[in-house]
């Protein structure tokens, strides 16, 4: 048994309707994972499953949660070493202390290519920054600007299939990975 992090692109499912995180643990245990645990209302789930591949496991919760919830989302599934490997490799720690709401990490099924990292970087205002790790963009918003052009500049038409969380939720994550290790 393996320890993976799953990440929902996003928990709305129309029409006023909200994922409720039982109703998708639930899902997943369904599924036959063990140990399935979420992390805050926003789509963060931690499970146990035998060792496979990550598409394998992606592609049975998306098919999952489109028959259950009706919809389909894009699910991200990251092996707890991977997942670990992700949090440790931040290169904005001192930020990241400071203010881990304004540091997050768009997590990317594919690596994003370069092209589309600088034309991200372009969108950066003076006191942000964009950094690729490892295929994984990283970014630090400003605390001056409410609405960042990033945020809207970091979707799924631009750079591919992928989903943000900030560090706060990522730290978060490795730490409920980690003390499964």
């Amino acid at each position: 048994m393996q320890a993976y992090v799953a990440l929902l692109y996003s928990i709305g499912l129309g029409e006023g309707r909200r994922l409720v995180m039982s109703d998708f643990k639930s899902m997943a245990e369904g599924l036959g994972f063990n140990n399935v645990r979420t992390l805050v209302s926003t789509g963060n789930l931690v499970f146990e499953a035998r060792t496979t591949k990550i598409s394998t496991l992606e592609q049975r919760l998306e098919g999952a949660f489109e028959k259950t919830f009706g919809r389909h989302v894009d699910i991200i599934v990251r092996g707890a070493e991977d997942w670990l490997k992700l949090a440790a490799s931040n290169p904005f720690p001192a930020e990241s202390a400071k203010a881990g709401d304004q540091v997050a990490i768009r997590v990317m099924r594919q690596p994003v290519v370069d092209e589309a990292l600088s034309r991200l970087q372009a969108r950066a205002a003076d006191d942000e920054k964009v950094l690729l790790v490892d295929g994984d963009i990283w970014l630090v918003f400003s605390r001056e600007r409410p609405s960042s052009r990033l945020l809207a500049a970091a979707n799924h038409k631009r750079l591919g299939v992928g989903t943000s969380r900030n560090w706060n939720t990522v730290r978060r994550l490795a730490e409920m990975v980690g003390s499964r290790q």
